[in-house]
């Protein structure tokens, strides 16, 4: 029997960015498939565009404001063998769902594409794809991929405002390798371009040893940039 996919967004404020992802996930996933968009509290209408879409596959919820929980509540609704969870300023590319379709063991995740052209840019997705393949810590850009009943032996992500994609990679570890496709997915530049190249990677990397080193999330999530 061919393995279902349950793509989780988490959603805040993306009315720009719904309409383009929902209707190419629509197109590109197959029978048993769906989407779930799950919104923290749009003041932009995010939610009800989506509806006004009226993709047969597409499902959309609510949820308290944070990655964490607006991923949860949208797990706990998913029926897919596969959960993927995408960001919504990102991109799953046709090969992408096909590989997770194919995937044998319990997780795995991408490398990243940036949308912006420029060598300085190559350089930074080479740096995450470098760091995530050298030490299998994902970030929520790269559309993590886990069984759905491995994810609720895990309990989901922890409850915290930030880091919870590299405490269930953590957790993950622990189980098994992942698996690492051959394709990429696609994520926004945003991020970069609002704070700059440098400043956003050295920010990222700090906060990111500050985590390892004990910080607790609930101390760092002020720091982190509020353009992804």
């Amino acid at each position: 029997m061919t393995p279902t996919l349950s793509v989780v967004v988490p959603a805040l404020d993306e009315a720009a960015a719904v309409g383009p992802l929902l209707r190419a996930l629509d197109a590109d996933l197959g029978p048993g498939d769906e989407v779930l968009l799950v919104d923290g509290g749009s003041a932009d209408g995010t939610a009800d565009l989506a509806r006004a879409l009226g993709l047969p596959r597409v499902h959309v919820l609510a949820a308290p404001r944070g990655r964490a929980r607006q991923m949860n509540a949208g797990a706990a609704r998913a029926v897919g063998d596969w959960l993927v969870f995408l960001h919504a300023d990102g991109r799953l590319p046709r090969p992408a769902i096909e590989a997770v379709r194919a995937a044998t063991g319990e997780w795995g995740y991408f490398g990243v594409r940036l949308d912006a052209p420029g060598l300085a840019f190559r350089a930074v997705e080479a740096g995450i794809n470098l760091r995530s393949r050298a030490f299998d810590t994902p970030s929520g850009d790269q559309a993590l991929f886990v069984r759905r009943a491995t994810f609720e032996a895990l309990g989901g992500y922890r409850d915290v405002p930030l880091m919870e994609d590299l405490l269930l990679a953590d957790a993950l570890r622990a189980r098994g390798a992942p698996g690492r496709p051959g394709v990429r997915v696609t994520t926004s530049a945003r991020r970069w371009r609002a704070r700059g190249l440098a400043r956003t990677v050295a920010g990222m990397w700090a906060l990111r040893a500050a985590f390892r080193l004990g910080v607790p999330p609930e101390r760092l999530a002020p720091r982190y940039p509020a353009s992804r």
